[in-house]
């Protein structure tokens, strides 16, 4: 990025924070400025964790995180943040996204559509409880979910298009390999904060994908930098 002749600049985008109290016309604004050192090959992507809060793994993933100045999105279950709401404020308050991954984590699309809605509705309430009001993005338990019941959510909806199956693998090695050979621009890459090796496994990710020019933020982040609208009741798999 040096010797080719790629140039560095420094622009300022203005991320809205939007949906703070639903979707719709009326909905209140808010906006933040963040500088970000940008190339003509600047690639940014969005890491998530679905399943935590872990009593176990995610504190040393917030750690480092935190070390390595990376924000990513926490998809969290509600039962499990109820024992472990300082996990969760942490998050919050060290800049990463926090969404809702369901408070009981059911396959929705196989469930009664008032018992799916209600089981959202009940992890929604208990993030604006610890974390206060706003729009938390929904992660649909295994990305399933009903064509009617995505349109009666009242937030936007995100699945994935990088799964590591690092639940599955449980390796490294392995894991990391994907991660480097499937993500690009715009991708939204799946992991599980469980795990050890997931932790380790993304941690050196970040190091790696880093070194190379990519740019980790959060998915509401990355949609606002890719001038991506998401809107309330639509499911999105990245941001491109």
């Amino acid at each position: 990025m040096n010797g080719d002749g790629m140039k560095r600049r420094i622009v300022a985008l203005i991320f809205a924070a939007l949906f703070l109290t639903g979707c719709g016309a009326e909905q209140e604004q808010t906006a933040k400025r963040t500088e970000i050192i940008e190339t003509e090959t600047t690639h940014y992507v969005a890491l998530t964790f679905d399943d935590g809060p872990s009593d176990k793994y995610t504190e040393r993933l917030l750690d480092g995180l935190k070390d390595r100045g990376v924000h990513a999105t926490f998809f969290v279950i509600g039962n499990l943040v109820e024992c472990n709401e300082e996990l969760v404020q942490r998050m919050a308050a060290e800049g990463h996204q926090v969404g809702n991954h369901s408070y009981d984590h059911a396959q929705l699309n196989r469930i009664q559509t008032a018992q799916a809605l209600e089981d959202l509705q009940r992890c929604d309430d208990l993030l604006c409880r610890v974390l206060g009001q706003g729009t938390y993005w929904v992660r649909p338990p295994y990305g399933l979910i009903s064509d009617v019941e995505l349109s009666d959510v009242s937030a936007p909806l995100v699945c994935w298009s990088v799964d590591t199956r690092d639940w599955e693998l449980k390796n490294v090695d392995q894991v990391l390999d994907i991660i480097l050979r499937e993500t690009g621009d715009g991708d939204i890459i799946l992991m599980h904060d469980q795990y050890k090796t997931s932790v380790e496994a993304a941690l050196r990710a970040v190091d790696r994908l880093t070194a190379q020019g990519v740019r980790f933020v959060t998915v509401e982040e990355l949609f606002a930098i890719k001038a991506i609208e998401p809107e309330c009741g639509a499911l999105y798999r990245q941001a491109k």
